[in-house]
């Protein structure tokens, strides 16, 4: 619980600190391993966390933390692996905040490949399904919008900011993005 609290405080090298020998004593359990690989994640420790998460799906099955799993493999610039992850968690339909993530995760690697159309083809359909808009759904129009930016379609990219404003005026830097569109 400690390491539960440390964690959501954001001091993440406490719960490693607390985790490091409950993790040694207790191999098999998922919560240990899952909050240890998201600690190490967190300090930018991606290899490591990809070992833990990926420990993590062996024993349980899950696909909850593909997402960062997926991120990890994305800053280790294994871009295989983050395909193959997401064609794990479309398949196994999780909960559409895990679906939103992954998206999310694999738009901004197709993105950082210099395969920006593929990325918006993954974000603009689920973002436009949006009705009764959520956090995960803004950090969605969010990203979608800094891509169609980078896209050069400033119009879209003024649309989807504004729609995250419009539901969360302190998102992020959501306000000076806004700004800086004109």
């Amino acid at each position: 619980m400690r390491a539960a609290e440390a964690f959501a405080a954001g001091r993440e090298r406490d719960a490693l600190r607390l985790l490091r020998p409950l993790r040694r004593r207790m191999p098999e359990a998922g919560s240990v391993r899952e909050l240890f690989g998201l600690s190490l994640y967190r300090t930018g420790r991606y290899a490591e966390a990809a070992a833990e998460l990926g420990a993590l799906v062996d024993l349980t099955g899950t696909t909850e933390s593909h997402p960062v799993l997926m991120d990890c493999h994305r800053a280790l610039g294994d871009h295989e692996r983050v395909e193959e992850l997401w064609e794990e968690l479309a398949a196994a339909s999780p909960s559409p905040e895990v679906m939103v993530e992954g998206r999310i995760v694999r738009a901004s690697t197709l993105a950082e490949r210099g395969r920006l159309g593929q990325a918006l083809g993954v974000l603009r359909r689920p973002a436009a399904a949006v009705r009764r808009p959520r956090e995960h759904h803004l950090r969605l129009w969010y990203v979608l919008a800094d891509l169609e930016e980078r896209a050069g379609d400033l119009p879209a990219a003024r649309r989807w900011f504004g729609r995250v404003r419009d539901h969360d005026r302190a998102f992020a830097d959501v306000a000076q993005r806004l700004a800086g569109l004109g």
